[in-house]
C-alpha cells in the first residue's frame, strides 16, 4: 500500500473530505493525454496544483504519485519546465538505481529453487526481508535469520514481512482475521470464482489457503501491489509489482497482461475488485485507475453485455462517501466495520467515535450482501439491507441514516438526521 494519514488524521479529516481546496495541492487532469508525464521510481507522476484558499495558483507542478513525503520521493518538475539532456538521463539513471534488486524472473527462480531445499536449509533474514539460498548465506551471517520455513510459512507472506510502516509512503495495514474470514466467507457466498486483490495481501493469502485446503473451493486471486518483496513468494500469474495511483505495472508489458488474462477470463464472468487504498490517498487518481482496471476487464466483454458493471469492493473510510460516489454514482455504503490487526485505533468492538471509520463502498446491491448478525448487524426491511445495532430507521428520512455506527438523531431544522 501507499500513502497514509497519520493515524490520528483520519478523524480529523471527516469535516474536509469534501473541499479538497483547503488542502493545499489538487491532482489536475493532464491537458494532453498523448503527452506522457515524467517518470520517478514510482512510475508516471501525477499534476498538481497548489491551491489558496480555494484559489488555484497559476503554475502547476509533476510530483511521485505514491509518496506524499519528498523524504521517500524527492521528484519534483515545474509542467513547463524544459530539462536539459544531462538532467534527463541522471534522472533515469536515478530511476533505475530505485528499482527492486531482483527482476521478476530471478525473484521466480529464486522461490522455486527455495521450495526445493529441505526444511533446514530454508532460511529468511529478518533485517532484509528476503528468502535465502544456500548462496546467499555467507552474506547474512551476522544478521537476525529465521530457519526451518515451512510451506505454510511462504503461503503466509504477510507475517514473515515487517509491515511498512512509513505513515506517508506505504503505511500497510492489514486485515484483521475478523474482517479477512468475513471477505472470503462473502465472495464464496456471492459466487465470485476469481479476486484481485488490490492492495489487499492478507485477502489473497487466505483466498489461496482455503483454495489448497478445501478442494470445493474454487475462488482464485491475483495479488495488484506497490510491495515488490511479496515478489518473492509468488509465480507471475499470482502477483504483479502495481502502483495504483497511477495504474504502472513495474514489470510492464508482461505484468499488464497477466491482470488482462485473469480480468477477462470465462469472458469477464465470475470475477470482483476488491481493493484497499491508503486512506490518505486522493480519491480522483485512485478512481481513474480504477476505471482503467474496469475498461481492461470491459475488453473482453461483448457487445450485448456493455451494460454491465465490474463488481467492486473499495475499503475506505466512511468520510468519502461523498468523494467516491462523485466518481462512481452506483456505489453504496455498508456498516460493516473492517478492522486491522496492527492499527492502533481501527479495532472491531470498540464504540462511540473509537469504532473504526472504514467500510466497504460496491456497486452490489446491498440486499444481496448478508452482514453477521452474531456481531448485531441486522436487516432493515425498510431499507432492504443489513445495517449496524446503532444505525435506526429515521421514518421522517425514510432511511437507516448512520454513517458512523452511533444512533443519529433528526434535526427539523436542517430536515436530516446528524450526528449525536
Amino acid at each position: 500500500m501507499a500513502p497514509l494519514r497519520k493515524p490520528g488524521e483520519a478523524v480529523e479529516a471527516e469535516g474536509s473530505a469534501g473541499r479538497r481546496g483547503s488542502l493545499g495541492v489538487e491532482v489536475m487532469l493532464s491537458p494532453d493525454p498523448a503527452a506522457p508525464a515524467p517518470l520517478c521510481p514510482h512510475g508516471p507522476t501525477l499534476l498538481f496544483v497548489k491551491v489558496n484558499q480555494g484559489r488555484e495558483e497559476t503554475r502547476r507542478f509533476y510530483a511521485c504519485s505514491a509518496c506524499r513525503d519528498r523524504k521517500d520521493c524527492n521528484f519534483f518538475q515545474w509542467e513547463d519546465e524544459k530539462l536539459s539532456g544531462a538532467r534527463l538521463a541522471a534522472r533515469e539513471a536515478h530511476n533505475q538505481r530505485c528499482q527492486p534488486p531482483l527482476t521478476r524472473m530471478q525473484c521466480v527462480e529464486r522461490y522455486l529453487k527455495f521450495i526445493e531445499l529441505p526444511l533446514s536449509q530454508r532460511k529468511f533474514c529478518q533485517r532484509c526481508q528476503q528468502l535465502l539460498l544456500p548462496d546467499d548465506w555467507g552474506e547474512h551471517c551476522e544478521h537476525q535469520v529465521l530457519g526451518d520455513i515451512s510451506v505454510t510459512q511462504l503461503k503466509r507472506p504477510s507475517q514473515l514481512l515487517y509491515p511498512l510502516e512509513n505513515k506517508k509512503t506505504y503505511a500497510q495495514y492489514l486485515f484483521a482475521d475478523r474482517s479477512c474470514r468475513f471477505f472470503v466467507d462473502l465472495l464464496s457466498s456471492l459466487g465470485f470464482r476469481r479476486v484481485l486483490c488490490v492492495g489487499t495481501p492478507r485477502l489473497h493469502e487466505l483466498i489461496r489457503l482455503k483454495a489448497s485446503d478445501d478442494k470445493k473451493s474454487n475462488i482464485k486471486s491475483i495479488l495488484l501491489d506497490i510491495d515488490f518483496r511479496y515478489s518473492q513468494f509468488y509465480m507471475e500469474d499470482s502477483f504483479c509489482h502495481y502502483n495504483m495511483f497511477n495504474h504502472h505495472f513495474f514489470d510492464g508489458k508482461a505484468a499488464l497482461e497477466e491482470c488482462r488474462a485473469f480480468l477477462q477470463e470465462d469472458e469477464g464472468e465470475g470475477v470482483i475488485m476488491v481493493t484497499d487504498p491508503p486512506f490518505g490517498g486522493l480519491v480522483e487518481p485512485l478512481a481513474i485507475t480504477f476505471k482503467k482496471l474496469i475498461a481492461l476487464w470491459k475488453e473482453g466483454q461483448s457487445q450485448d453485455d456493455s451494460h454491465k458493471e465490474l463488481p467492486i469492493f473499495w475499503i475506505f473510510p466512511y468520510f468519502f462517501e461523498s468523494r467516491i460516489r462523485q466518481f462512481f454514482p452506483s456505489f453504496c455504503m455498508l456498516d460493516y466495520q473492517v478492522d486491522y490487526d496492527n492499527h492502533a485505533l481501527y479495532k472491531h468492538g470498540k464504540t462511540g467515535r473509537k469504532q473504526s471509520p472504514v467500510r466497504i463502498f460496491t456497486n452490489i446491491p446491498p440486499n444481496k450482501i448478508i452482514l453477521p448478525t452474531e456481531e448485531g448487524y441486522r436487516f432493515c426491511p425498510l431499507c432492504q439491507r443489513y445495517v449496524s445495532l446503532e444505525n435506526q430507521h429515521c421514518e421522517h428520512c425514510d432511511s437507516c441514516t448512520s454513517k458512523d455506527g452511533r444512533k443519529w438523531n433528526h434535526c427539523f431544522l436542517c430536515k436530516k438526521c446528524v450526528k449525536p
